[in-house]
């Protein structure tokens, strides 16, 4: 026979799987989505990842919002299953209660008309059935897997809604944002509000969220306001697009997005001081002594209802007129809202009053001084005339009013003590630190406001606001009046007694009623105490005119609240705050925004790595291209100020403050000032941070190295000169807190910055996405080179280079930013234009 020549055999090794995961996959059910016969969809891929059909024709455009959200899934029996909204619905979502219903095909509206409808707020919205095409049915189950995994964060939904060209991936994404928690959504507003102006299809899928979200938040509608403001003004933007978004931002100021009118819903929140606080309910006590109008006098304005609403209206914004930031809602001080707030329910304002207004009235009077203060020449006048303003400002409060900053604890204002503000170090601008009296309330919109505290004599309403009361109440007939119950007769009883004074402490109680002719008496042990804690406590700086923030920021935050709350007339109440912000005019802080995340996204990397790298975010309210607030950062003082008022080296001010060294607290302070300096050495690294002068760099009173100020960042620079070429600004004398460039410490310094490189490159998709997604469409001098900007940003993760390279890498900049000579040329330049040591 015929021998014929061996055959070689490829032999294939297959990966196994690990049985753990396939089990854990096979527990997430697969949806059929196999596409619908009427749409002709072809294999390809538009986008990164997703297998996708080719581009869409005219008419799929045209109708895609009026197609139905619902997906057609079978049992597995092989049974059709109950059509299904794509949009989870979880105990925990934040999304309206009643679902999505589909909408039949026919001519759709116009975009615009469509999304700015008030009465249409659920557009419906293309689903992912029809949008992917059937290559594998595999990949169609692992991107749906993907989607309802619990690894799918508000992260990634925002990547995909940004890459993605497919509108059902768009669509479902869209509904699936409303399963996420507001707080984890309301971090990528930004990023939000820019695709919202840029990109009109992901508009599309976004307007039902946004439009949810300013319903049912008064708090959400301003601060989307707000962004869609600062983002439209690019001149860039084409009218079209500027247009798009001034239309949405005039649709939440117009006031139109209101809570939709249901059955009062019990309240459901965290419990606060403010339930168990029977001081901090309004009305006014039996037992305070009040002015009585003669009844001649009451009945005569009784009859005049039309004027005292008139009246409120216009006084709206007038600073004079101790009213100017009431909108004239009386529906909180009804019988039935009283008997409302008893009962844990909500009320709704059924006025029209426009709800919006008082807090945009604030914002405007803050933003006037600032602007006012600018055209002052000195500090010290800036100071005097900055207490001046917040005085009248003060006419003005209590009101339903808060700090938009800080609504992560709901509150409202109560008074701003005028002579706690200060004006900070600014060459060309006028920012200042203000503190705010605030006591904390269960809801924004619908809790009940502080009556007004007049000392010890407590006024009554005012002659605009009797009428108003009246007008309240005559609406009622009589059978309603007659069918008044005896529980709800109870419940009125029950808040007059709940209003009842409470003892407060002998030092309150003298501040609140300054004019007591009793005697002080202090006890020997508080007297023993307080001198005890001031040994301790780290000394203040000395009142300086040239310098007056200086002083206001060293003072611990417990003295200060401490001291404003025994001198203030709501010092009393349990549920007192004191909070803070800075207002800043004059300045584009988008770009501080944006360095804001990518700095609480740093540290949310390394917490979850287990990096002990300490960072300090601090928040960042954009109110326009010109304007904002930012969170102060408590308990610090700058470099600057340290050299200028104390003449002392870095290592001596750390022996001054934290104790020899090596007692325990220099000890905690040597280390929480290296695992902080070699976070921001990293930060200031990435982003290229510039204009690294000592003002601009905090310590707090535990040892932290704090930076502020991002405002050149990435491809911009002071004046656009470059000078700044170290990576990161590491001075001598750093290193010499540290314990020299030989001690255990310096070399920990590296070995954190080593770990904190490593761990933040395994996520930079996450900051990337956001930088790639600003840079859209904006104007921003950080994204002036371009999309190079965004690449330079890659490359300084290094992806290609192993850690004995990185380490390497570590060390070589670490050794030329010590002895940089651009950087001591710098502090140069500051020091003798500035004044900046």
């Amino acid at each position: 026979g015929i021998i014929l020549p061996s055959v070689n055999v490829n032999h294939i090794n297959y990966h196994q799987r690990n049985r753990s995961l396939d089990s854990a996959l096979q527990q997430i059910p697969e949806v059929d989505v196999t596409p619908s016969p009427e749409v002709e969809v072809h294999p390809g891929s538009d986008d990164s990842g997703i297998i996708c059909g080719s581009e869409r024709t005219e008419s799929t455009s045209t109708h895609r919002s009026d197609e139905s959200l619902d997906i057609e899934g079978k049992d597995d029996d092989g049974s059709s299953a109950d059509e299904e909204t794509v949009r989870p619905t979880d105990d925990r979502t934040a999304g309206p209660s009643e679902p999505v219903t589909p909408q039949p095909n026919g001519p759709s509206k116009g975009f615009l008309h469509r999304l700015f409808d008030p009465k249409s707020d659920r557009t419906p919205i293309r689903t992912l059935e029809q949008s992917l095409p059937p290559p594998s049915q595999s990949s169609k189950g692992f991107l749906l897997r993907l989607f309802e995994s619990k690894l799918f964060d508000m992260s990634m939904a925002i990547t995909y809604l940004f890459n993605s060209k497919e509108p059902g991936v768009q669509s479902y994404i869209g509904n699936k944002i409303f399963s996420f928690l507001d707080n984890e959504v309301d971090f990528y507003l930004p990023q939000m509000v820019n695709m919202y102006i840029q990109m009109p299809d992901v508009a599309e899928v976004l307007h039902p969220y946004l439009v949810h979200r300013c319903r049912e938040s008064v708090d959400f509608s301003l601060k989307c306001s707000w962004l869609l403001d600062a983002y439209s003004s690019d001149a860039a933007l084409s009218s079209k697009k500027k247009s798009h978004g001034t239309k949405l931002k005039n649709l939440i100021l117009s006031g139109e997005l209101r809570p939709r009118d249901s059955e009062p819903t019990r309240r459901v929140s965290r419990p606060s001081a403010i339930t168990s606080s029977p001081t901090s309910l309004t009305a006014p006590s039996p037992l305070k002594k009040t002015h009585h109008r003669s009844r001649s006098d009451a009945s005569a304005l009784l009859g005049n209802k039309s004027s005292s609403n008139g009246t409120s209206r216009v006084c709206l914004g007038d600073l004079n007129s101790g009213r100017a930031y009431d909108n004239g809602c009386t529906c909180f001080d009804t019988c039935q809202g009283k008997v409302n707030d008893l009962r844990g329910k909500r009320t709704l304002c059924s006025c029209d009053a426009p709800r919006l207004s008082p807090e945009l009235e604030l914002i405007k009077s803050l933003i006037n001084i600032g602007k006012l203060l600018a055209t002052i020449s000195t500090k010290e006048a800036r100071t005097t005339r900055l207490i001046s303003e917040l005085t009248t400002v003060n006419l003005n409060l209590p009101a339903r009013v808060w700090l938009p900053l800080s609504t992560h604890i709901p509150h409202h204002i109560v008074r701003i003590p005028p002579h706690a503000a200060a004006v900070l170090n600014s060459k060309d601008k006028a920012p200042y630190i203000l503190y705010v009296e605030a006591v904390e309330v269960e809801d924004l919109a619908s809790s009940p406001i502080v009556s007004k505290s007049m000392n010890t004599l407590r006024h009554t309403k005012s002659e605009e606001n009797l009428a108003a009361a009246h007008s309240s109440y005559s609406h009622l007939e009589l059978e309603e009046m007659d069918a008044w119950s005896q529980e709800e007769d109870d419940i009125s009883q029950q808040y007059l007694q709940l209003n009842k004074p409470v003892e407060r402490d002998s030092i309150s109680q003298l501040s609140q009623e300054s004019d007591s002719k009793e005697s002080s008496i202090f006890a020997a042990g508080d007297i023993r105490r307080r001198l005890s804690e001031s040994l301790h406590d780290p000394r203040p700086f000395t009142h300086d005119p040239e310098d007056p923030s200086a002083a206001a920021l060293k003072e611990p935050w417990e003295e200060k609240e401490r001291r404003i709350r025994e001198c203030s007339p709501y010092g009393y109440l349990n549920s007192w705050k004191l909070l803070s912000v800075i207002v800043k005019c004059g300045d584009d802080l988008r770009q501080e925004l944006l360095a804001s995340q990518i700095l609480t996204m740093l540290q949310s990397i390394w917490e979850i790595e287990r990096v002990p790298l300490q960072l300090h975010p601090y928040r960042i309210l954009v109110l326009s291209d010109d304007s904002g607030l930012i969170e102060p950062i408590l308990n610090t003082v700058s470099l600057h100020q340290i050299k200028k008022h104390c003449n002392l080296s870095l290592y001596k001010y750390f022996v001054k403050e934290f104790g020899a060294p090596n007692s325990e607290g220099f000890l905690n302070a040597q280390r929480n000032f290296v695992r902080s300096c070699a976070a921001y050495c990293l930060v200031s690294y990435l982003i290229q941070v510039k204009d690294r002068h000592n003002g601009n760099i905090l310590l707090n009173n535990e040892g932290h190295l704090i930076h502020i100020d991002f405002g050149f960042i990435l491809s911009t620079s002071p004046r656009n000169l470059g000078f700044e070429t170290s990576p990161f600004k590491l001075t001598p004398e750093f290193v010499e807190v540290m314990g020299g460039p030989e001690s255990d410490m310096f070399e920990y310094f590296k070995i954190l910055m080593l770990q904190g490189l490593v761990a933040a490159r395994k996520h930079m998709d996450k900051i990337i996405g956001i930088v790639e997604i600003m840079r859209l469409g904006s104007q921003l001098p950080c994204f002036k080179s371009g999309a190079a900007t965004v690449q330079g940003l890659k490359n300084r993760f290094h992806l290609n280079k192993t850690e004995e390279q990185l380490q390497l890498l570590v060390d070589n900049m670490v050794e030329s930013s010590i002895h940089s000579l651009s950087t001591m040329i710098y502090d140069g330049f500051q020091y003798f234009t500035n004044g900046i040591l």
